[in-house]
């Protein structure tokens, strides 16, 4: 049937609800925030979810060894070696450079991440032969960081691969603390939604949220939605809105995401 939007779901308890069903299909998604805020869980829980539900998964590690990688997912219960066995579940390491003994074993390896076309071949390859449906890049700062310049050619280039292959993605991006932006220059402009965590202080208590400023392809909720990281992953609470008192933060029943 024309005219309907096929939807990815996350996976990620309350967050789909906030886009009516998930992400369209073949988006680039760039999950912006500040250390801590828990990009890297919410990016693996999206991938993990689509594992468990048939949708084979690429992860590209620009800022973690893929042993540590493995160790932190199972840590949440999420074990992804079978799926590596399979051939469902490809981490594509571009942290090591190939270098240790560990990386040695690594299937897909970037030896010189600064070499975009090398990146590049070797995430098609890992997609090509791991039949990927979710990737996502963590983070796409490291991209930006050496090269600034060059960051949204990069990130184009990127998103015309992988929607390309028919992925549906997550660009993991760096800010600091104070930064009320998305992370590079122009970088927003270059992907089709933004997904923005934050960590503030509270009456004394640190608390998370998230906005969705924007996503191509469906309507959205538009409301600050605190979320937690429990045991198993993040769970957001889209029943509440986190308001803003000049400087302040308060937690408030309702504003449901139902618009």
């Amino acid at each position: 049937m024309s005219g309907v939007i096929e939807k990815v779901k996350t996976g990620i308890p309350g967050f789909d609800d906030l886009l009516y069903g998930g992400i369209p299909k073949r988006n680039i998604v760039l999950l912006s925030g500040g250390p801590g805020t828990g990009k890297t869980i919410f990016s693996q829980q999206y991938l993990y979810y689509g594992l468990v539900n048939g949708e084979p998964a690429v992860l590209v590690a620009l800022e973690e060894h893929p042993v540590q990688i493995r160790r932190n997912m199972a840590s949440f219960g999420w074990d992804v070696r079978r799926f590596e066995e399979e051939g469902k579940f490809a981490i594509v390491d571009a942290f090591t450079g190939g270098i240790g003994e560990a990386a040695k074993r690594e299937r897909y390896v970037v030896k010189s991440v600064d070499d975009v076309s090398e990146l590049i071949d070797v995430v098609r390859q890992a997609i090509r032969e791991s039949k990927a449906e979710r990737v996502v890049i963590d983070s796409v700062s490291t991209l930006y960081l050496t090269k600034p310049a060059m960051a949204r050619g990069v990130l184009m280039q990127l998103k015309r691969v992988l929607a390309g292959l028919g992925a549906t993605s997550i660009f993991v991006s760096q800010v600091s603390v104070t930064e009320r932006g998305f992370g590079g220059p122009g970088v927003e402009h270059a992907v089709d939604g933004i997904v923005r965590l934050d960590l503030d202080e509270v009456d004394g208590e640190l608390v998370r949220s998230l906005v969705i400023w924007k996503m191509r392809g469906t309507k959205h909720d538009m409301r600050r939605r605190p979320f937690d990281i429990t045991d198993k992953g993040v769970v957001v609470y889209s029943n509440k809105v986190v308001k803003l008192k000049g400087i302040f933060y308060r937690v408030e029943e309702g504003g449901s995401s139902e618009q």
